[in-house]
């Protein structure tokens, strides 16, 4: 959630508002400094951006105009840029995000290592009494299957055991936090006869589902990127919440790429080569077996899968 003080630094900004001459987004400028809520505590917001749909077209064209050509064809050539991966016209469009996650969320996320991060430090101010706890039935079992994926939801007092565990770890671990760092949550001394941790050693006790903030700015190319990793089905489940609250902002501010980013990008499905002799010999009318079509059993299952057959 958003603190008093960046609830009025947003009434503030928004308050004045300075005209421009460079282009606008109308979906993006409705967006800007929303807090779109994720997980219960955490949120995206939309801070800052640079560019619009005709933005990316201009700089394909490398034209003085933006409105040189009709919308259709605006659509067409961003379609066919999409398609054919020409990155670079979409990496001239920028957005920045202030993000609330839990600490075990971010260390997926940094692991995109193409964007500007600035993030809420621990070293100089102590970090709130906020965790992240997922719903009971998102309490999942280990999957079988996937080493680091989920299988079927806990029994109901399973889930409940477990969730009463996260929730005493957690609040005895920032107790003992403060306890080293002998400040209560507003930084303020509890005992003035005692020294404490100093706070870039006291927070080695915090678990990792504690909430941090922090602004992350990408171009438009490596936030589709982004999205289409951590927006997939098999992305972990947290993450792709924030994937998805993120997607709406992009849907808002560029319809035309982002139409072009669900065609071509979210939606698209990449064959290897023995997989197209497999559909070529399909479409022919033949029913190839696994063990002549060159794919592991693993590729010839999810090939079976992509087209709605079974293996």
């Amino acid at each position: 959630m958003l603190t008093d003080a960046q609830r009025a630094e947003i009434a503030e900004s928004r308050a004045g508002a300075n005209p421009t001459l460079r282009p606008v987004a109308p979906g993006a400028e409705a967006a800007l400094y929303e807090a779109r809520p994720v997980l219960e505590t955490g949120f995206v917001r939309l801070v800052d951006y640079m560019g619009d749909d005709g933005s990316v077209v201009q700089g394909a064209r490398v034209s003085y105009g933006k409105g040189t050509k009709s919308v259709s064809d605006d659509r067409n050539l961003v379609r066919y840029l999409m398609r054919h991966k020409h990155t670079t016209p979409f990496e001239l469009c920028v957005a920045k995000f202030h993000i609330r996650a839990p600490i075990f969320v971010t260390r997926q996320w940094f692991r995109h290592r193409t964007a500007s991060i600035n993030e809420y430090s621990a070293r100089y101010s102590v970090l709130e009494r906020e965790f992240y706890f997922p719903r009971p039935e998102d309490m999942a079992a280990q999957s079988a299957t996937n080493r680091q994926g989920r299988a079927e939801s806990l029994p109901p007092d399973q889930a409940e055991v477990a969730l009463a565990l996260l929730r005493d770890d957690a609040t005895r671990c920032y107790d003992h936090y403060l306890h080293l760092l002998n400040e209560d949550e507003e930084g303020r001394v509890i005992d003035e006869s005692r020294t404490g941790l100093a706070r870039e050693l006291a927070r080695m006790n915090l678990p990792i589902n504690v909430m941090t903030q922090f602004y992350w700015q990408a171009n438009l190319w490596n936030l589709l990127h982004f999205l289409k990793l951590r927006a997939d089905p098999h992305a972990q489940m947290e993450i792709r919440a924030y994937a998805d609250a993120m997607l709406s902002v992009v849907e808002t501010w560029v319809p035309l790429v982002h139409e072009a980013f669900a065609d071509y990008m979210r939606d698209a499905v990449a064959f290897s080569g023995p997989a197209m002799k497999v559909l070529r010999a399909m479409l022919d009318g033949e029913a190839p077996s696994q063990a002549e079509s060159g794919l592991s059993k693993r590729e010839w299952r999810e090939l079976m899968e992509v087209l709605g057959r079974t293996a």
